[in-house]
């Protein structure tokens, strides 16, 4: 029999040691062979997880097939920009990262370099995705502002410090990580040995606080947005874009907030090493939450921007919708030319 594991969230501990596992490996002279039933938590949890690893997959995938047709016409048929190929990225290497965790809970032997690469993939794509998506936002805050030169760079080198203090963490976490095969009671696992993978979650905090700044001056904004209304007798389509921008990010930022809340009560050494379902469950939740983050919710940051700008130019036969969005242009097309 074989069983598999989400690369991103399967752990273990025991006697004082952190275990990561991946999947499956083709059988050698190696493999340690055990029927111990301290290990049978362990075989518990992972059949558990693939579950969730597969309904997380399947999502992403599934999203992908629903919006294709806004895709196509308001991603890779418009004009060609940053934001475009930041859309892609997320979007496909959402698609890849996917299927990747499909294919690893399927009962195909792997071979130990594949099963490396699949490790480093889920360590990896986290930070990846997380930055491209942080100039995203950069793109629709600087945008919110009016096209703010000083705001602009202190998003900028924001960004940059957070994603070097994660870089740097997850590099650390990885430096030593081994893998063994065992076939425990007749299930065949890879083991990743990882004695700091403490690290691997402690690395979203920096990302968590750039998520914080992102979310104060979205919040600040609107604040100042509703101020402005009351001095205002019109002003009905700026509102619906704020509304527009605002749904979006609130979406995002309140999956990725369940997202780090539960990565960060990872860390709670009564959790990591309880054997019991809700922890099983925990642990599966948290994959879900970091997969709809990234892969769903991020990319609609830049759908949504578009789907709107679209209607609006489907509507504009009269010059004071167009005006009036016009007012987050900042002196040229910070929205409708392709950066959002």
């Amino acid at each position: 029999m074989h069983m598999v594991a989400d690369t991103q969230t399967n752990h273990y501990k025991s006697d004082g040691q952190q275990y990561f596992y991946t999947h499956f490996l083709r059988p050698n002279p190696m493999t340690i062979v055990s029927d111990d039933p301290t290990w049978w938590s362990f075989i518990s949890y992972s059949s558990l997880i693939n579950y969730f690893v597969a309904a997380s997959s399947t999502v992403v995938i599934y999203d992908r097939v629903l919006t294709f047709g806004q895709e196509f016409e308001l991603i890779l048929r418009q004009h060609w920009s940053l934001m475009t190929i930041l859309y892609i990225c997320v979007r496909y290497i959402g698609i890849l990262f996917s299927v990747i965790n499909i294919l690893s809970i399927l009962p195909v032997s792997i071979i130990d370099v594949v099963g490396t690469m699949i490790w480093y993939i889920g360590i990896w794509t986290p930070v990846i995705v997380n930055t491209m998506l942080g100039v995203t936002m950069i793109a629709r805050i600087n945008a919110m502002y009016q096209g703010s030169k000083r705001l602009f760079i202190l998003l900028v080198v924001a960004l940059l410090a957070c994603t070097i203090a994660s870089v740097v963490m997850v590099v650390i976490a990885n430096l030593g990580v081994s893998a063994q095969e065992a076939v425990l009671s007749g299930y065949d696992i890879c083991i990743d040995y990882n004695y700091v993978a403490n690290l691997n979650f402690e690395s979203l905090v920096s990302t968590a606080a750039w998520e914080i700044l992102a979310l104060f001056l979205t919040v600040w904004m609107v604040i100042k947005h509703i101020r402005e209304l009351r001095q205002l007798p019109t002003g009905l389509t700026i509102g619906d874009c704020f509304t527009m921008l605002i749904k979006s990010h609130t979406f995002y930022f309140l999956a990725f907030a369940i997202m780090v809340s539960l990565r960060l009560g990872a860390l709670s050494q009564t959790l990591t090493d309880s054997s019991s379902v809700g922890s099983d469950v925990y642990f599966g939740i948290w994959s879900i939450a970091e997969v709809l983050q990234m892969f769903v919710l991020g990319p609609r940051l830049i759908l949504s921007m578009r789907d709107y700008h679209a209607k609006l130019v489907a509507r504009a036969d009269g010059e004071i919708d167009m005006t009036s969005f016009s007012t987050f242009q900042a002196g040229g097309d910070v929205l409708t030319d392709g950066y959002v």
